[in-house]
């Protein structure tokens, strides 16, 4: 992939190099939670083909093999490592073990979750702790463990939030509540530590064609009409537009951007 960079001093001329291949993640290391499937294996692919070295993190231990083929089939160095990402005491081992495999982590792109739907109602509360426990303690669990690290290589996080987290979401309850819970981690992390280097930022997804949803049901008496507010105006799009997104800020070239969502929405709340 080509574009056109742009190199500054401060306050110094600019200069434009065009038709130089993005390297942005070259000699950094990137761990993405999530990488098995969906916008964590986007994101993946993405960093590793600009040069990072990627700790790949999920709970399925197959899907993560086949990522790290597929990296390595490119040339890419990677390595899988599976991480229940709600699991008391996993996110420090994980940190631990990227760390001492490539001595140093640079980004952390947090991207694992669950979604589920029920009238509010209806709700189980067991479900609720499910969807709050992988979706904001996890992320937050995760964050905590990292920031050390992060702080020695003045790195950064790239957290998924969602549309949900700026809209209400029609029997989804436990995930806006999840995700409007990450976005105001996130702006917190941001300005506790910017002062120290360390930048924390959010995507929020909508209408990404994903497997986040298989399995999921909807409420016998849902009215679908209400999906309308969920669908983006030119049709879903698949993960790699959010994962485009996401490298960017994870790289330099999102160096003055922190405490910040990006919507990926497709127009859903323009």
């Amino acid at each position: 992939m080509l574009r056109p960079v742009c190199a500054a001093g401060n306050g110094g001329d600019v200069t434009i190099i065009i038709g130089k291949k993005m390297n942005r993640f070259e000699n950094k290391v990137v761990m993405v939670t999530g990488a098995g499937a969906g916008i964590g294996r986007a994101s993946a692919l993405r960093v590793a083909a600009e040069g990072a070295s990627v700790w790949c993190t999920d709970i399925n231990e197959a899907d993560l093999l086949s990522l790290v083929d597929d990296i390595s089939s490119l040339g890419g160095r990677a390595v899988a490592h599976r991480f229940d990402i709600s699991e008391a005491g996993a996110a420090e081992r994980c940190v631990e073990a990227c760390v001492t495999e490539f001595g140093q982590l640079d980004a952390v792109v947090n991207m694992a979750g669950i979604l589920r739907f029920s009238n509010c109602h209806e709700l189980d509360l067991s479900v609720w702790e499910q969807v709050i426990a992988v979706n904001l303690t996890g992320t937050f669990l995760l964050c905590k463990a990292v920031l050390p690290e992060l702080l020695k290589t003045k790195g950064n996080i790239v957290n998924a939030a969602s549309t949900a987290s700026l809209q209400g979401l029609p029997w989804g309850v436990a995930y806006a509540a999840s995700k409007g819970g990450v976005l105001s981690m996130t702006r917190s992390i941001a300005v506790e530590y910017a002062k120290r280097g360390v930048r924390a930022n959010c995507v929020c997804p909508g209408d990404i064609n994903t497997n986040m949803a298989q399995g999921v049901t909807f409420p016998a008496d849902a009215d679908f009409d209400l999906l309308t507010r969920i669908t983006s105006l030119t049709g879903a799009k698949g993960p790699e537009v959010v994962a485009g997104v996401i490298a960017m800020l994870a790289s330099e070239d999102g160096c003055h951007i922190t405490g910040e969502h990006i919507r990926v929405d497709g127009g859903i709340l323009a």
